[in-house]
């Protein structure tokens, strides 16, 4: 069994948004997964097709293809905490009762959306 995460950030340029999800996605994967991680950032402008083909619709957005099930966050991904629950990213000895609070799996797809 592989505990690696495959991370793809869908960005749109190098605007201050894109510099900031990348930061900020760097700093929470540092932080919570060590060196088990891969993160690939595609640019929309660059690679229209990649975002087309994944039904991208904003960005920056990030998709978790690895370990399953597959998640996708919109924003900045400012809210660590948010991020870290929407994407499953507590390790295997943590506490679930945080995330056994809600019957709806929707909502935690939901939690790393920002404005």
């Amino acid at each position: 069994m592989t505990d690696k995460f495959l991370l793809k950030l869908y960005i749109t340029g190098h605007t201050p948004r894109s510099e900031q999800a990348i930061g900020n996605l760097r700093r929470i994967c540092d932080d919570d997964l060590g060196g088990r991680f891969e993160m690939v950032v595609i640019d929309v402008l660059e690679r229209p097709q990649l975002a087309e083909d994944e039904r991208i619709l904003a960005t920056p957005t990030l998709i978790k293809e690895l370990p399953p099930p597959l998640r996708r966050l919109i924003g900045d991904l400012s809210d660590t905490e948010r991020v870290v629950l929407g994407l499953d990213l507590r390790p295997l000895d943590a506490s679930p009762s945080a995330t056994h609070d809600e019957p709806n799996s929707d909502n935690q797809s939901n939690r790393g959306k920002t404005e």
